[in-house]
């Protein structure tokens, strides 16, 4: 499967903060906490859910990579999305070591593998 995602009890914005906490612990940055629900609804549309997008970083993973493979920056910044969806939050990402098969290099492989169990660890975390 190309996500991680598991459901929350807590409300999306909780679910927000919690994750940014874990993440923190897990060594990565929140580099952009966009609303997409407050955007649409900026833009005239109808969007009823909360949904999050969060980019997140570990800036000495990142430069590992990208020294390696200069296009594994389609990749980057890693995203984890929390959303709501039928009364129920989610909190899910692509997974890294599925984008990274991408790009044929076992290093690549091998950081990306340490970087999902982290990313995944803080959102199992946070629910």
């Amino acid at each position: 499967m190309f996500h991680y995602t598991v459901e929350s009890t807590k409300t999306v914005e909780d679910a927000a903060a919690s994750l940014e906490k874990h993440l923190q612990t897990a060594g990565f940055g929140v580099l952009w906490d966009f609303d997409l629900q407050a955007k649409l609804i900026e833009k005239g549309l109808e969007f009823p859910e909360p949904y999050r997008i969060l980019e997140v970083c570990n800036p000495k993973e990142a430069e590992k990579v990208l020294r390696r493979h200069k296009a594994a920056g389609n990749f980057l910044p890693c995203k984890i999305t929390v959303y709501e969806d039928n009364g129920v939050t989610h909190i899910g990402m692509p997974r890294p070591t599925v984008l990274i098969g991408f790009i044929e290099d076992p290093e690549l492989k091998s950081i990306a593998e340490d970087v999902e169990q982290r990313m995944q660890q803080s959102i199992d975390n946070s629910k």
